[in-house]
């Protein structure tokens, strides 16, 4: 077994696992980066860039439907849906090729292979590495070690995906064909995503949330314009229903779902299960450390650090919200931490923003106005929709609406939520906003430029404070 000294010890690539890799070589770290699948991680190569590619084609699709309404006449339009897939794996390996490059550039050693931490002791951690197509076995040292091994979709105790008609992620992005029906088990970020997608190829969409709304993490406004769009598409939505078994036949699943506590059956050609994920703890050797787990996941305290000191976890497999940039930016805290730079922020949670790409996007920020209320925060809300913007009305997507929430006694920006055109790269302005804790006063006077999107967001603001002009 050969043996490697390094600073920096890193066991998974994805977002905050290369991302952790590239700033400790820039701060003059050795680095080794242990990777057993693909670099790039699942958010790269099966989730968050290649879902976009796949959205795309579904919103050339949708375009194409409609583009009697831009005064164009197209016919005989034909899909290819191996090659709506391939494009975006083509998209996937582009990027994926992008990070290896990047990480030889910094000068970063990556082992492609298995890592896991062996046994304390009492001078250095060490790390076994098991190489891929290989029965080799390598050794690493290092006095700082960050696991960034993200998570994996969840099953239910009584059905598990085939990858034939119960399909995860990564089979909802690389079907063989169009499948006729669609039930999809969940209403997150990825179920909505995937019900999009479906219903605007063709597919007929029914999801199954057990809560009392769709996007139950958003705000209620926010969902609740989702939730009629989505009937209006056809697209049939049971809330407070849950699965309660599934009869997987040769060409077809048989989905029992107790609704509103009646037991009803659901005949699809598939079944998609988005309900969540589980965290990449197994085989870590973590019961060889003082590493503590709550629900699966790894806890760390503000800096990321695990309670066995020296040994960091960032990304999926800690606390959530298990987001890429979540992932991205506490690899950078983590690794500034270790290599002592002072004057470092702790996360805020409440400031990270989220996103979903489905039609229409949905892009959040901070306290819905449910939270709010619950802790007792005296609130002032503003409300503009996309109906009364110019440049919405021009695109043809007029649907939506930015709803702003501030403290009515500071006036500080609580939170941010979106619905319509391109709104996931609209919350950037508020989350830059929020991080600057800027009240209602600097974005009231704020020039928004025009015509834009973003003038909503101006108006929302102003309609907080009952002088909005356009609605």
């Amino acid at each position: 077994m050969s043996k490697d000294k390094f600073d920096l010890i890193i066991i998974g690539g994805g977002p905050g696992g290369y991302v952790a890799a590239i700033r400790a070589a820039q701060l003059g770290m050795s680095v080794s980066l242990i990777e057993d699948k693909h670099l790039g991680g699942i958010c790269l190569n099966w989730g968050c860039i290649p879902t976009k590619a796949l959205l795309k084609a579904s919103e050339v699709k949708h375009m194409l439907d409609n583009v009697g309404d831009f005064g164009f006449s197209v016919s005989n339009i034909q899909m290819d849906i191996s090659k709506i897939t391939q494009r975006s794996r083509d998209v996937a390996n582009q990027l994926s090729s992008g990070i290896k490059h990047l990480l030889k550039k910094n000068k970063v050693t990556v082992f492609d292979g298995f890592g896991y931490l062996d046994k304390k002791t009492t001078e250095v951690k060490k790390v076994i590495v098991r190489l891929k197509n290989n029965t080799k076995t390598l050794e690493l040292t290092a006095k700082n070690i960050i696991i960034a091994t993200g998570a994996r979709s969840r099953n239910l105790p009584f059905v598990s995906s085939d990858a034939i008609n119960i399909w995860d992620y990564k089979t909802a992005m690389t079907p063989p064909k169009l499948p006729s029906s669609l039930v999809i088990i969940g209403s997150g970020a990825i179920g909505m995503e995937f019900a999009s997608f479906y219903n605007d190829l063709g597919v007929n969409v029914t999801v199954v949330e057990a809560l009392n709304t769709i996007l139950p993490n958003e705000d209620e406004d926010i969902s609740q314009v989702v939730a009629s769009n989505f009937k209006k598409r056809g697209i049939i939505i049971k809330i407070n229903s849950s699965l309660k078994s599934v009869t997987n036949n040769t060409n077809s699943v048989c989905s029992e779902v107790v609704c509103d506590g009646k037991i009803e059956t659901i005949d699809s050609e598939k079944v998609i299960l988005a309900i969540g994920i589980i965290a990449n703890t197994e085989n870590l050797g973590l019961d060889n450390y003082d590493i503590k787990l709550k629900n699966g996941h790894i806890l760390t305290n503000e800096w990321l650090e695990t309670n066995e000191k020296g040994i960091y976890a960032i990304g999926d497999v800690t606390q959530g919200p298990w987001l890429a940039h979540k992932a991205s930016h506490e690899a950078t805290l983590c690794v500034e931490k270790i290599a002592g730079h002072k004057n470092l922020i702790p996360i805020d949670k409440t400031s990270i923003p989220g996103c979903t790409y489905c039609r229409p996007q949905v892009a959040s920020i901070g306290l819905t106005e449910k939270e709010a209320k619950s802790q007792k925060i005296d609130i002032k809300v503003g409300k503009f929709p996309f109906i009364g913007n110019g440049k919405a009305i021009a695109l043809g997507e007029a649907e939506g609406l930015v709803k702003t929430i501030f403290n009515k006694t500071t006036g500080e920006l609580i939170g941010a939520h979106m619905v319509g055109p391109e709104v996931t790269e609209l919350i950037q302005g508020f989350s830059i906003a929020k991080k600057l804790e800027t009240t209602e006063y600097e974005l009231m006077h704020t020039i928004f430029p025009h015509p834009t999107l973003s003038e909503a967001m101006h108006e929302s603001v102003l309609d907080a404070f009952d002088q909005a002009i356009h609605y």
